[in-house]
């Protein structure tokens, strides 16, 4: 069983339904998350001009490899109404690690390349686990957060204390 991390965003239709209905489907596949962030509303980074996104980070175990996780990723994201390639996303799941594996593939880069460059991302990571090394630049997901170029607003977002996990 190797240890990994996704992260899930959602800025269209019913957001938090739809995280929850994701991590419902990774159960289901063979993926056991077993810690979740936080759920944190955060403005559209890439393309500003749609709606704000909900996002948090889950921590899994799983003896699927790293292809077959990002399979059941993309299956769950089309299942759950992804249409690629628009900008907006009924959900988006990413594959930031595979334990500590390093990897490139023409459909898979392994840490996600760009999580350092992204609060969005950061911040959920970091509130479950702080101390992880990313095996690429040799620095603690603290230090990442901390050294993130990325200023966007990320907001704590718990309607009625309700998390998906």
């Amino acid at each position: 069983m190797t240890t990994i991390f996704l992260s899930l965003g959602s800025n269209l239709g019913d957001r938090l339904k739809t995280l929850r209905s994701a991590i419902e489907l990774l159960r289901g596949s063979r993926i056991s998350t077993f810690r979740c962030s936080s759920v944190y509303e955060t403005e559209p980074v890439e393309f500003g001009d749609q709606p704000d996104f909900l996002n948090m980070v889950v921590a899994a175990r799983t003896p699927l490899g790293p292809e077959a996780v990002l399979a059941v990723c993309q299956e769950i994201e089309q299942r759950l109404g992804r249409r690629r390639p628009e900008k907006a996303r009924t959900i988006d799941i990413d594959l930031l690690y595979y334990g500590t594996i390093q990897l490139s593939t023409g459909d898979l880069e392994l840490p996600h390349p760009r999580l350092h460059e992204r609060r969005f991302v950061l911040v959920p990571l970091q509130e479950i686990t702080p101390d992880f090394l990313d095996p690429v630049r040799n620095q603690t997901v603290d230090s990442l957060l901390k050294h993130c170029p990325d200023q966007s607003r990320v907001t704590e977002f718990s309607p009625g204390g309700r998390e998906p996990c």
